[in-house]
């Protein structure tokens, strides 16, 4: 995961008043881990091979953006 697609999604749990211990329990998942895809430490949000490889090659970045009508 990019730091662009961090940023964003730590401005997003901020916006909507949320913690990442909030996020993991709301996605069944350990805070640990989603400290690990936000922090982008061992494993930790990494793009699978395939599509980093994918995104390379296009020469695309992944991104994140809000969808249009959710969350306010």
């Amino acid at each position: 995961m990019n730091e662009t697609v961090r940023k964003v999604v730590s401005g997003s749990l901020a916006q909507h008043g949320m913690s990442r211990a909030d996020l993991a329990r709301k996605m069944g998942k350990t805070p640990q881990e989603i400290t690990r895809a936000l922090n982008g430490g061992k494993n930790g949000g990494s793009v699978p091979p395939i599509w980093q490889n994918i995104l390379e090659t296009l020469d695309l970045e992944l991104t994140a953006v809000p969808r249009a009508g959710e969350h306010g």
